[in-house]
């Protein structure tokens, strides 16, 4: 068996993190269209959602059809091999082209997620900058939309990619 030389020891690090009731949020959002919704969200009017709190991910920009993410890739982002997981850029372009898509919905239409599709094309990392995670519907028919999304950097250097269907709830 091989042995393995461990790591001198390290000071811990911690983060703490603190979040608003998401199911109040959710219940005012039954009561706008979905780009109100997003717009109050933007404009701190309503809390952000866990996840967005979680990652340190924030609503930058929104208009219908557009939403755009920022993020600082950090250190509590890594993965095992030393470099941010990439379910980090998952869950960007997952919110991104969400709200895309939410961002076109009247009142009393919800949305989820039945198909994501992510191209990686270079790693993130604590040395990357802030990211802007863009998402843009692409269809939106009666039962299904479809939206496309990217990371880039602030220079514009492409990240990473992808597509999203998402299914309509009314």
């Amino acid at each position: 068996m091989e042995e393995i030389e461990t790591p001198p020891k390290q000071p811990v690090r911690s983060r703490n993190v603190s979040w608003a009731d998401p199911q109040a949020s959710a219940e005012l959002g039954k009561q706008l269209s979905g780009l109100a919704y997003l717009q109050a969200l933007h404009n701190g009017e309503i809390p952000p959602p866990p996840i967005a709190e979680l990652m340190n991910m924030r609503l930058a920009e929104v208009e219908e059809g557009r939403v755009v993410f920022t993020l600082e890739p950090a250190e509590f982002h890594y993965n095992p091999i030393g470099s941010v997981h990439g379910g980090v850029a998952a869950t960007l372009l997952d919110s991104c082209m969400g709200c895309a898509v939410q961002s076109v919905l009247p009142l009393g239409t919800g949305y989820t997620t039945i198909e994501l599709k992510v191209n990686y094309l270079r790693a993130l990392s604590s040395q990357t900058g802030l990211v802007y995670a863009e998402g843009k519907i692409i269809h939106r028919g009666g039962r299904i939309a479809t939206a496309e999304g990217r990371i880039t950097d602030a220079s514009g250097k492409l990240y990473a990619h992808g597509t999203t269907t998402c299914i309509l709830l009314r």
